[in-house]
């Protein structure tokens, strides 16, 4: 692999890099008039050292996007790929095939790919040499100027320090430029979803039927209302979820904080915490095979008619006690912090535990309680295994929580996999899901920091 090869050069010449230049360094000392260095030899190493490494790396990243593109036009311009398809899904198939087989091995299932697999096995060849020579070009540039730089009054740490810095601040970006490519990829796809579908009809049309096989030309706007799909997510995920996994997870995180002994909070801690490892799949197999039937028979036995094995009140139940972990490690944390002077004084005063708890603890706590539900319900509305397997699939606009109901993240997967063509408005219609579920999450987010920040004002 190229970027394999690429990267074991630049860790390679990193090394020799270092090494040269701290010996230059510590040959400053060394000499017969000792001189004074104006930073550590390590210091000058680490500075030559990543004059050789970082450019190395970011030709390596730039190389791995640009390579697979130049291999397909040299082997599109080799007289073996004149008789290839002008465009289409069989042309690309044809290329991908060869350039599969020649890069890994295998066998050949296309006959017509079979002459392009040489084309492609030089091309592959002759790139990657390419890239090595210009790799190894750049680390011996680079590498120069950085060690003629290695003298005594030369301030490396200064210059190490502040690429450090550079390197932190990047490192930092990437979650920020993740999230506005994400929000950008959306916009622009919903943007081309409401040029067929009006957004009033999107978001206040009561009836979801999108249907891949119609006309992408001329939709039916009134099979594109979300408001169903808002309303089960919010009801699933942000109603049942929240009444069985706010009492519990705060109540949990009270018991641990002010009565259980040390040695069972060790036991209990983890135990509870656990449950936030386990796979989303099992819960929703737990739902499906356990949960749901239960309530049914639990439904049929007071005479309720009708009582399906999928509904709405099994997803958010199970959906509750996959958040508890959330609730309560949140709420246990902000307790415990708590100033224990606060917890005395009350006592002292001749309040009881209970009130103690009630009315010093937990309002002095709220903020980081506030932040862990908030943290639970963003994690619930983004939920899909546990509502695929025990919520169903139908769009329904009702209070009753043991109807089917589904979601927007049910309705993302479903519309974004199989054959359907993403210029058709049924597969347009999740990006639109998205973006909405996207500033739906960032308002909570923004309503948890408020209030986390009123309250931290009031008790600090």
């Amino acid at each position: 692999m190229t970027s394999i090869t690429l990267l074991l050069i630049a860790l390679g010449l990193g090394l020799a890099a270092w090494l040269a230049a701290r010996a230059k360094a510590w040959s400053f000392q060394k000499d017969s008039e000792p001189r004074r260095l104006a930073a550590r030899p390590n210091y000058h190493a680490w500075y030559v050292a990543l004059w050789v490494v970082v450019p190395l790396l970011a030709f390596t990243i730039l190389w791995a996007m640009i390579e697979p593109q130049l291999v397909t036009n040299a082997v599109l311009a080799s007289p073996a790929a004149q008789n290839l398809p002008l465009f289409g899904f069989e042309r690309d198939s044809i290329l991908a095939e060869a350039s599969s087989v020649a890069a890994g091995g295998g066998a050949v299932f296309n006959p017509d790919s079979e002459a392009l697999v040489a084309p492609f096995t030089d091309a592959i060849q002759r790139f990657r040499l390419i890239g090595i020579a210009i790799a190894a070009a750049i680390a011996l540039l680079t590498g120069i100027f950085a060690f003629l730089k290695v003298k005594p009054d030369f301030a490396a740490r200064t210059r190490v320090e502040r690429a450090v810095m550079a390197i932190l601040l990047l490192a930092s970006l990437v979650a920020i430029l993740t999230t506005f490519g994400i929000f950008a990829s959306l916009v622009f796809e919903t943007v081309r979803f409401f040029g067929m579908v009006s957004p009033i009809d999107f978001l206040f049309g009561t009836h979801w039927g999108p249907d891949p096989m119609s006309n992408p030309d001329n939709p039916d706007p009134s099979r594109y209302g979300a408001i169903p799909l808002f309303w089960g997510t919010i009801y699933i995920g942000a109603i049942i979820a929240m009444i069985v996994a706010i009492p519990l997870g705060l109540m949990s995180a009270i018991y641990l904080t002010q009565y259980a002994n040390p040695r069972l909070r060790a036991w209990l801690k983890p135990a509870l915490e656990i449950l936030a490892g386990v796979p989303t799949v099992v819960y929703g197999y737990f739902a499906a095979l356990t949960v749901a039937p239960a309530i049914r028979d639990a439904a049929v036995a007071m005479g309720i008619a009708n009582a399906s094995s999928e509904s709405a009140l099994a997803a958010g139940v199970v959906m509750g006690v996959m958040i508890i972990p959330f609730v309560s490690s949140m709420a246990d944390d902000s307790i415990a912090a708590v100033p224990s002077a606060m917890r005395d004084g009350s006592l002292a005063l001749g309040a009881t535990t209970s009130e103690t708890i009630r009315r010093v603890l937990v309002p002095a706590a709220l903020p980081g309680i506030v932040g862990g539900v908030m943290l639970a319900i963003s994690r619930a509305i983004g939920e899909t295994m546990i509502v695929v397997m025990a919520a169903g699939a139908a769009a329904n606009l009702s209070a009753n929580p043991l109807e089917a109901m589904t979601t927007v993240t049910f309705q993302i997967v479903a519309m974004l996999t199989g054959e359907g063509s993403f210029d058709h408005p049924a597969t347009l219609s999740a990006f639109a899901l998205g973006l909405v579920l996207f500033i739906v999450t960032l308002g909570l987010n923004f309503v948890a920091l408020r209030v986390v920040k009123r309250f931290r004002e009031a008790y600090e």
